[in-house]
């Protein structure tokens, strides 16, 4: 009996030192399914860096003689196609520069090589989408909760009118609009001609940036008054406030490091479906222009000979699916470790 309740005691020692980062970190770990999630959010970013390493040829070239062509199907290399146009050409690697890894599309493009280079369009919505709507969001809703009567008031009924607006035809018309004011090109002003070239540069994504960034801060500025609310009726909140501490150092340098916790878990909740809504606009024709790859444009591309060519539909939507999936994982996971609420303590 005496051995047993040494352990505890040891065991209850041991939990008492950690930290609570420490905690979550450990509940983290322990669950599988999330750590695999981010395992595969790690090898995502890595592949978008490294693309050109992995993937035989860009994702503009085009082998028109071997179009369609079937997963670990041999290319022909035409004089219009040589295998120069490799990125291993001439390397221990180069027998991949004639071998189509999951086939290719239409035009001949290597799939495998259209699908790592999308990854990157995907990866840069989840980060933009997600740092934009957190920014905004946070900031909006700590005024908001920080300031009340009034004027938070008046701040809410804001958001509450954006809320009931339409999101999805507003995402289209805004889209739609951005992409006309682009082909117009002389009939813009100077900053609407800047802006048009950005987003040219960026291949149709600085626009879609714009969309989310303006639609999607909502739900995390109701989130973050609701901490805040909670949060300054607190003695640490008081008692700043009774030694003179400005609004300012108060918002951010005791309230925000309180609360931002549980606004970066849901952040990352939310992460799926910036990447589903790029992807849709995609496939709508109102997203990522070509030739840059989506996953989305991808599948509108081969829908119409899904029962042809099969893996024109299935490549890309099996990415699309396993990097949902991650984030969601993922973001279970944090919400799980993070939350004391759910650990049982």
């Amino acid at each position: 009996m005496v051995a047993e309740l040494t352990v505890d005691e040891a065991q209850e020692n041991t939990r008492e030192s950690r930290s609570p980062s420490q905690d979550a970190i450990r509940e983290f770990r322990r669950n599988k399914v999330a750590v695999a999630g981010a395992i595969f959010i790690v090898a995502l970013v890595v592949a978008a860096f490294i693309a050109p390493l992995i993937t035989p040829y860009s994702h503009e070239t085009q082998n028109v003689s071997n179009n369609r062509a079937r997963p670990m199907e041999g290319y022909v290399i035409t004089t219009d196609f040589a295998a120069q146009n490799c990125h291993w050409y001439g390397t221990p690697l180069e027998w991949g520069c004639t071998i189509s890894f999951v086939g290719s599309d239409t035009l001949g493009r290597d799939l495998w090589s259209r699908v790592v280079y999308g990854t990157r369009v995907s990866l840069a919505v989840a980060v933009v989408a997600a740092t934009v709507s957190l920014t905004i969001g946070t900031t909006y809703g700590i005024i908001s909760g920080y300031a009340g009567g009034r004027v938070d008031n008046f701040m809410m009924r804001i958001v509450d009118f954006l809320y009931a607006l339409p999101t999805l035809p507003i995402i289209i018309l805004m889209t739609f609009y951005f992409q006309q004011v682009g082909r117009r090109g002389e009939e813009a002003g100077a900053a609407a001609n800047f802006l048009i070239n950005i987003n040219q540069a960026m291949g149709g994504l600085f626009f879609i940036f714009i969309v989310i960034g303006a639609l999607f801060w909502l739900g995390m500025a109701r989130l973050a008054r609701g901490q805040v609310l909670t949060y300054k009726q607190q003695e640490f909140v008081q008692a700043a406030e009774a030694m003179g501490a400005s609004d300012n150092r108060i918002l951010f340098r005791h309230l925000l490091p309180n609360i931002i916790g549980p606004l970066l878990i849901a952040e990352s909740l939310a992460i799926p479906g910036y990447i589903f809504l790029e992807a849709f606009l995609s496939f709508i024709g109102l997203g990522v222009q070509p030739p840059r790859p989506s996953w989305g444009a991808m599948i509108n591309e081969g829908y119409q000979g899904l029962r042809s060519a099969p893996w024109l539909v299935l490549v890309p939507g099996i990415a699309l699916m396993l990097t949902t999936l991650a984030f969601n994982f993922m973001g279970d996971g944090l919400r799980d470790a993070f939350d004391v609420r759910l650990r049982g303590r």
